[in-house]
């Protein structure tokens, strides 16, 4: 990936740790805190110091490490919207920003839906986009705080990246997500075939995470649900349904989905 290194650990109970080194400056990046504790061992055992914290959202599993973290010359970036919810934020963020992480560009996206400021953070040169709790592999996050319009948009914001780009989700949700997709598209040929190849790695203990977006695009039940027949059929979309409408119907199915 060039200059770009991507540490990816366990942290928790479900979610995923993520340290981004910069080779040619040796900045390191933190995506998200959920444990300082773990943060510290992973950057210790790489020989890594700390310069950024990059937050996507507000919810303590995202945020719960920045104080201890946020040591002399590192800079907590986060979203604007959610300024006095993020511990130590120097630098708000909304969606149309660039963040110079020595000479890498990062795009932050505004994804609002699951927290109303949720951002993304998008590197461009290495086909990578940091989603937080607002695309899961075969998911979304809960909808917390938004509207299906505002979710929706994102969504379709995140849709138009190109296909190759690694789509970094903050948790191992993908195994239940499949267990929805199935339900509302079962005559889905490549899902089938991802529900298998999911199985066997969770089997083996393996993570699903990163994916790629093309693959999300033609699998991901809340990337498709303004066009996949099938799907609006199972969650109960009418012809005269809006888009945000058929997305928040596909949300709730899967709020109240026990398979």
């Amino acid at each position: 990936m060039g200059k770009f290194t991507v540490a990816q650990f366990p942290c928790l109970s479900d979610n995923y740790g993520y340290l981004i080194h910069n080779e040619e400056t040796g900045e390191t990046a933190a995506v998200d805190t959920p444990d300082a504790k773990t943060y510290n061992t992973e950057l210790q055992k790489r020989g890594w110091k700390l310069t950024h914290i990059f937050n996507t959202h507000h919810h303590w599993d995202h945020t719960g490490g920045n104080k201890e973290l946020k040591t002399e010359g590192v800079k907590v970036y986060g979203p604007a919207n959610e300024r006095k919810e993020i511990p130590g934020l120097d630098v708000p963020l909304t969606g149309g920003d660039c963040v110079d992480f020595g000479g890498l560009k990062a795009d932050v996206m505004d994804v609002g839906g699951h927290t109303v400021g949720h951002i993304a953070y998008h590197f461009p040169t290495e086909t990578s986009v940091f989603v937080g709790d607002a695309l899961f592999a075969l998911g979304c996050g809960k909808m917390f705080e938004g509207t299906p319009s505002m979710f929706w948009t994102s969504l379709k914001g995140l849709r138009e990246l190109p296909d190759e780009t690694s789509v970094f989700c903050a948790h191992e949700y993908t195994e239940s997500n499949a267990k929805f997709a199935m339900s509302v598209e079962p005559g889905n040929a490549d899902l089938v075939s991802r529900y298998e190849e999911i199985k066997e790695k969770r089997s083996r203990g393996e993570p699903t995470v990163p994916s790629l977006l093309g693959l999300e695009k033609k699998t991901n039940p809340f990337l498709r649900c303004d066009i996949s027949d099938e799907i609006r059929k199972n969650v109960g979309v009418t012809a005269s349904d809006s888009e945000e409408t058929a997305f928040g119907k596909t949300r709730k199915a899967k709020d109240t989905f026990r398979g």
